[in-house]
């Protein structure tokens, strides 16, 4: 389909702003120039403090309404060059509220300054932190989730978990480092995420070591059989004009292939980018509606079993 009316509306009127590609910047200019635009997130919640997660810095939510006693560790997007606690604010807050649970925001280390696997140390550092002071924050259960690289960072850690995992949130995740989808070449310009873009961020992450394009770290695409096989529940978010699509949509297929409960949603008519757009995109509320409730209904059905095991074995 068409790209939706609100999306070419919202690139028309960043295109009009005159401001470079992130591919003629330097990580520094990038950085400032989405720092300038950004906006305090008007969504009020319950609870909102920053934390020590293991030595990485975090971001905890409490929601205004709590339904179950789960712990959402989101990794922000933003190319592993990009992107840090106060970028996704409004996306944290929003699923926390929607949800009904916790969730904690990691700040994990940026290239080039810190370049892989930099990054999947923090995140996986922080998840350990997050099971075992979840108690300490009234949760009982851990699930991942992130967008754009954070979903491959999510993605990593569910396939290699350093503590009880039981769901996956993925939205449009980068995959596969190689770029060999179709969706590359066919989204390769306009659509907010360019494919001189996603090597830009690439370039900066990997500084040029094309070994790690096949690292699973890198590529979860490209993880054992055996580890997708093991992997939580997934819910895997989409967009049509996005490079990512094919390789974000191709993993779903891959964690359904192994056995593993995976739903796959393509938002028709969106672009790379578009979950974070809450106020601006109606899909965005959508969306972020439809992660929250999946992401509640994976704490609420473990949260259960927990709780049968407790009984079975008391013998409730």
């Amino acid at each position: 389909m068409p790209l939706h009316r609100q999306t070419a509306d919202l690139l028309a009127l960043v295109e009009s702003l005159g401001l470079p590609a992130v591919e003629d910047t330097t990580p520094e200019q990038a950085r400032a120039q989405r720092a300038a635009m950004l906006r305090p997130s008007p969504e009020p919640i319950a609870e909102v403090r920053d934390l020590d997660a293991g030595g990485v810095p975090a971001r905890f939510y409490r929601p205004t309404v709590t339904r179950t006693a789960g712990l959402l560790v989101w990794f922000h997007g933003g190319g592993w060059v990009l992107g840090d606690l106060d970028s996704h604010d409004d996306p944290c807050r929003s699923m926390a509220n929607r949800g009904g649970f916790c969730v904690l925001s990691v700040g994990y280390r940026l290239a080039p300054e810190d370049r892989f696997p930099a990054a999947v140390d923090d995140a996986v550092t922080a998840t350990r932190w997050a099971s075992e002071h979840a108690g300490d924050l009234g949760c009982a259960a851990i699930a991942v989730g992130g967008d754009s690289a954070g979903g491959n960072l999510a993605a990593v850690v569910a396939n290699d978990p350093p503590a009880p995992i039981c769901f996956q949130l993925l939205v449009y995740p980068a995959t596969d480092a190689r770029m060999v989808h179709p969706s590359h070449d066919e989204n390769a310009e306009g659509y907010f995420l360019t494919a001189a873009g996603i090597r830009w961020f690439l370039g900066h992450y990997l500084a040029g070591d094309e070994r790690a394009l096949e690292d699973p770290r890198m590529s979860p695409m490209l993880a054992d059989p055996a580890r997708l096989a093991a992997a939580p529940a997934a819910l895997v978010i989409t967009a049509e004009y996005d490079p990512l699509r094919d390789e974000g949509e191709a993993y779903a297929n891959a964690l359904a292939a192994a056995g593993v409960p995976t739903s796959h949603v393509r938002f028709d008519g969106q672009i790379h980018g578009f979950f974070s757009m809450f106020g601006l995109i109606d899909d965005a509320r959508s969306a972020q509606a439809l992660a929250a409730e999946a992401v509640h209904s994976a704490f609420a059905s473990r949260l259960s079993a927990m709780n049968e095991a407790i009984s079975a074995t008391s013998g409730v």
